[in-house]
């Protein structure tokens, strides 16, 4: 029984095209995520969902920092921009500064090659159209051949397994939330450039819950408030 569950659950994510069935979220205006490192509050990921008709662009905010007895030992700050056009990516850009360093990226939609540019501090050149950039808050991400880095513009390709239904508690809410977990489909990368991600989204509405993985510290970023 359970594996003629998540057989029809993955038919159903898997069944339609990327960047699509943005419906899903057309009520939502508002996403905060709380982030922490080794269980330590260090900062926040915010989204914003501004729509005009049928288009959609979606703001993002992330503001964290690390400190060791009171000294900051590392600081993060990116702002990111990603529209959509009557459901389908159009752009994306970013700029993200780490401890003084800067990195970008702005993607663009060629529809004359259907095809994605992107133009990043780590990579230039043309993408497949089923890549898809790492934001996390489109459970379309879970279809995706690649994942883009949101921060420098690096192709990841990607395998992703859905390991379940589970019930997780935040903040005081349940939610039944579906887990999936995103991987690397070169295993030849170094651990360090590796894709290893759990992530869960909400079986109703498909809000991303949370998110997990292991950088150096154990990172989780918490879903706080949505409206």
């Amino acid at each position: 029984m359970k594996k003629i569950l998540v057989s029809i659950i993955l038919y159903i994510f898997l069944s339609t095209n990327s960047f699509g069935h943005l419906e899903h979220y057309s009520k939502v205006k508002y996403l905060e995520y709380d982030l922490f490192r080794n269980n330590d509050l260090i900062g926040t990921h915010k989204y914003e969902f501004l729509r005009n008709n049928e288009n959609l662009t979606v703001k993002s905010v992330v503001n964290f920092k690390i400190t060791k007895l009171g000294i900051d030992l590392y600081k993060y700050f990116a702002e990111s921009t990603e529209n959509y056009e009557k459901n389908v990516f159009s752009s994306f850009n970013s700029k993200t500064i780490q401890n003084k360093k800067e990195k970008y990226v702005n993607i663009n939609l060629k529809k004359d090659k259907n095809k994605l540019y992107i133009d990043g501090s780590s990579y230039k050149g043309d993408a497949d159209i089923n890549s898809m950039v790492g934001t996390w808050w489109n459970h379309e991400i879970i279809k995706a051949k690649a994942q883009i880095s949101a921060i420098s513009g690096r192709i990841i390709e990607q395998k992703v397994e859905f390991l379940g239904k589970k019930q997780i508690e935040l903040y005081g809410k349940n939610y039944e939330a579906l887990h999936f977990k995103f991987l690397s489909s070169d295993e030849s990368l170094p651990d360090n450039k590796k894709l290893n991600t759990d992530i869960w989204y909400d079986a109703e509405t498909l809000i991303w819950l949370k998110a997990r993985f292991v950088k150096q510290g154990n990172w989780e970023y918490r879903l706080k408030k949505h409206n």
